[in-house]
């Protein structure tokens, strides 16, 4: 005798993943000169509270955080050295390029990186700027500076890698 097949529960639909799409997220400027003079120890994505025209100018990528860092002054965190250009189009109601900017974050994230940089003499510096869902956001570095040796050793092992990631690609 034929068995009848057994019953199966529909399938539930499966939970919306979240992508980032291209529009969600957009890197405006990567510090990679901080990767070269510090060692990172820990990263933070923290907010920024801009004008109208700094944002403008930011979307039009002209901006440099090579010479930028971030300090506590009480209990806030305020982002110094950033350059964002003028935005053309502004007119007279425009901007100061390097004003200082308050960086958001929350209140126990600004009292560990206050004690982090205060206890152990490490520096907060920003990785790189991005646009997140329409908001502009700095990556922020808990960082160590390194020494003259400290440098060659890192850029020895970074072309050893890249040898050996070309001679493993080269066999296959």
């Amino acid at each position: 005798m034929p068995r009848k097949p057994t019953p199966v529960a529909p399938a539930k639909p499966a939970a919306p993943q979240k992508t980032e799409k291209s529009d969600d997220f957009k890197v405006i400027t990567v510090n990679r000169q901080a990767r070269h003079d510090y060692e990172i120890l820990n990263t933070v994505e923290a907010g920024i509270v801009l004008k109208g025209t700094e944002i403008k100018s930011i979307r039009n990528g002209r901006v440099n955080i090579r010479d930028a860092y971030a300090r506590r002054a009480g209990d806030e965190m305020w982002l110094h050295g950033a350059h964002i250009a003028p935005y053309e189009a502004a007119g007279q109601s425009n901007h100061e390029p390097l004003r200082v900017r308050k960086l958001l974050l929350r209140r126990r994230q600004i009292n560990e990186l206050g004690t982090l940089v205060e206890s152990e003499g490490l520096t907060i510096v920003p990785l790189r700027l991005f646009i997140k869902r329409h908001r502009a956001k700095i990556e922020l570095g808990v960082a160590r500076g390194r020494r003259k040796y400290d440098k060659r050793q890192a850029i020895a092992k970074r072309d050893a890698d890249r040898r050996m990631r070309e001679a493993v690609r080269q066999r296959t």
